[in-house]
């Protein structure tokens, strides 16, 4: 039976987002604080998945050879460094997460047969690698407060109770959104998509408009759809989609935490042809 194990892993290290053929002011208007000397730094957190068959000692591998490996080929090597400097790929492109997470697969893909390299930079940032050539996605996590009430108007308090239960009753959440995009590294700046100008999309789309409203009442599109879990993840990736193509990425999906416990996903199919705007 094949299945999937993952070793997470923590190495900390600093970098410094600079091309030397640009001069200074053209360093910062591209990568703004991320170019100021030395550079800056993270705990960053990995997690290395990889497939197998389970061996007669119910195992896809031992998992203290497997953090050896991980333990040799990148930590050790990477712990307490300047990312610039450690390893010839970052001198060729810029050591973004999501090109870290690259690399890292390719030191690893000798060793291991890899599903997927996650690479957190902080627990709202970070990047997911699965072997497609410069091919990555990149998931930034944020949140906003909202009030909602579950109930359709053409039916009846007690009919809505009987559909929605409590959720019937005016009710808030502070929800948790997880925005993921996927595109090409850019072989030199090592990024995917301007991280300050999707944060600005979201920010300007989703957080601005939705946060601290009565859903039903002061977005019109929930005045005619309820705004469950499922619909309001499903509004803010019709809202995104575009934007982020704009941006040259394209939205992969949207994660939607109504309560630690309640969520949804809205996958996004890349090369499906630009929704509808369905009076949004």
């Amino acid at each position: 039976m094949n299945c999937i194990i993952h070793r997470r892993a923590q190495f900390s290290a600093s970098r410094r987002y600079w091309l030397p053929e640009l001069d200074e002011a053209e360093n910062q208007q591209r990568f703004g604080p991320c170019s100021r000397f030395p550079g800056h730094g993270h705990n960053y957190v990995l997690v290395v998945s990889r497939a197998g068959e389970l061996d007669r000692y119910g195992m896809v591998q031992n998992f203290s050879g497997l953090k050896q490996i991980i333990k040799t080929e990148v930590i050790r090597q990477l712990d307490y460094t300047y990312l610039n400097d450690v390893w010839p790929e970052f001198r060729q492109t810029l050591p973004t997460t999501e090109n870290m997470a690259r690399v890292i697969w390719h030191r690893l893909a000798s060793h291991l047969p890899l599903v997927q390299i996650q690479l957190f930079e902080h627990p709202e940032l970070w990047a997911d690698y699965r072997g497609n050539g410069m091919e990555a996605s990149l998931t930034l996590k944020t949140h906003f407060s909202a009030a909602h009430r579950l109930a359709l108007p053409e039916l009846s308090y007690e009919e809505n109770c009987e559909i929605y239960g409590k959720c019937a009753r005016s009710h808030g959440h502070n929800y948790h959104l997880e925005v993921s995009v996927t595109g090409e590294i850019d072989s030199r700046t090592g990024m995917l998509v301007d991280l300050g100008a999707l944060q600005g999309a979201i920010n300007e789309l989703v957080l601005e408009p939705l946060d601290h409203t009565f859903l039903n009442k002061d977005i019109a599109y929930f005045g005619t759809v309820v705004p469950t879990a499922e619909n309001i993840a499903l509004y803010i990736a019709r809202l995104l989609t575009e934007p982020i193509r704009e941006l040259g990425a394209e939205l992969e999906k949207v994660k939607l935490f109504e309560t630690p416990n309640n969520s949804c996903e809205i996958y996004c199919c890349s090369s499906s042809h630009k929704q509808e705007d369905e009076g949004i």
